[in-house]
């Protein structure tokens, strides 16, 4: 099966080909960072705005890319939610006059559930695993019995990781987006003794909060005398990035051993940062848990990730009706309930 995948949940316009749920062909990304930088964050009218500019080119050369034409398809894979609701409709409306013209199925992905199935993309993980869902806009635990299964453990109860170091990156005046900014700065020092507190870790439960340790650096940095120098700059962003990966990967190895799980999948943009790939190795190889990382491009919001779900569910003749609309908000174990 040859699917045309789209992405457009937030600021990345991304398509994709993709052959039998497995093979990628191509995966491109219109990245909007230069846009919404000058505003320390995105902007959703003018995140619609490009999407709607960039959408029909990109998914022409994602064709070309692949060597294959619009008669070649089988079907299409379109992020149906969460997200903003201007940028999701883009992609929405786009697949569904595709899918129309072309007389092929459409099916409506989740967003998350195509984050957390992209490793599927570049090796075979068995089933039942633990998720590791952490974006800008998600930090979630989830048991992963097989793939339209999802058991919600845990969430945050404020702003997902991805968010924090964004906010946080933006009160030191680094820049956006922040989370590579700081993990860069955290890569090249230590914390200089320098503790923020980690949220919720002794809680028996697996939810997290990243707010409390955001505003731990906003009092830190209020009270300096003057602004920090650049290595006292990196010793508070080494502080900060260790505190947030303590706590998802210690609340994610506890997880994991209440569920009786050996296999850990971290999926999601944060799963990029270098800080949070060589913690969880150390834990892996102290407790004997594999844990999986996509290719960083696989971790960005990108279309080919929901092609896994895409073509099981194609497969299995299940089809989006045309009348399909966009859902901001959209619980993942609630999908197929």
């Amino acid at each position: 099966m040859l699917l045309l995948t789209l992405e457009s949940s937030c600021d990345e316009t991304a398509a994709a080909v993709v052959r039998d749920g497995r093979q990628v062909l191509s995966n491109l990304i219109a990245s909007q960072v230069d846009l919404h930088a000058v505003y320390g964050g995105v902007v959703p009218e003018l995140a619609s705005r490009r999407h709607l500019e960039v959408i029909n080119p990109l998914v022409e050369e994602a064709l070309s890319t692949a060597g294959v034409t619009q008669e070649d398809l089988d079907g299409i894979v379109v992020t149906r939610g969460p997200g903003l609701v201007g940028a999701l409709l883009v992609g929405l409306s786009f697949a569904k006059a595709y899918a129309y013209a072309l007389n092929i199925p459409l099916i409506g992905v989740h967003h998350i559930e195509g984050h957390i199935l992209a490793i599927q993309l570049e090796e075979k993980v068995e089933y039942p695993f633990l998720a590791v869902a952490v974006s800008g806009g998600h930090t979630h635990l989830y048991r992963v019995d097989e793939i339209g299964r999802y058991h919600l453990l845990g969430r945050t109860v404020d702003d997902a990781a991805g968010e924090a170091f964004d906010k946080v990156a933006k009160m030191m005046g680094l820049g956006y987006p922040g989370g590579p900014i700081i993990d860069k700065l955290a890569s090249v020092g230590d914390d200089g003794g320098i503790v923020f507190p980690r949220p919720m870790l002794k809680k028996n439960n697996f939810d997290f909060s990243f707010s409390g340790v955001k505003t731990a650096v906003l009092n830190y940095l209020q009270r300096l005398e003057s602004a920090p120098d650049e290595i006292l700059t990196s010793q508070i962003a080494c502080a900060f990035q260790t505190a947030v990966i303590d706590v998802i990967s210690q609340k994610a190895m506890r997880a994991a051993e209440a569920e009786d799980l050996n296999r850990i999948v971290v999926a999601g943009g944060v799963a990029c940062n270098s800080g949070l790939r060589k913690k969880f190795a150390k834990l892996a190889v102290a407790t004997g848990t594999k844990v999986f990382f996509p290719s960083p491009i696989l971790c960005a919001d990108n279309a080919a990730m929901l092609a896994v779900a895409g073509d099981y569910y194609l497969s299995q003749g299940l089809s989006s009706d045309l009348d399909l609309n966009a859902v901001s908000n959209w619980p993942l174990e609630q999908v197929h309930s």
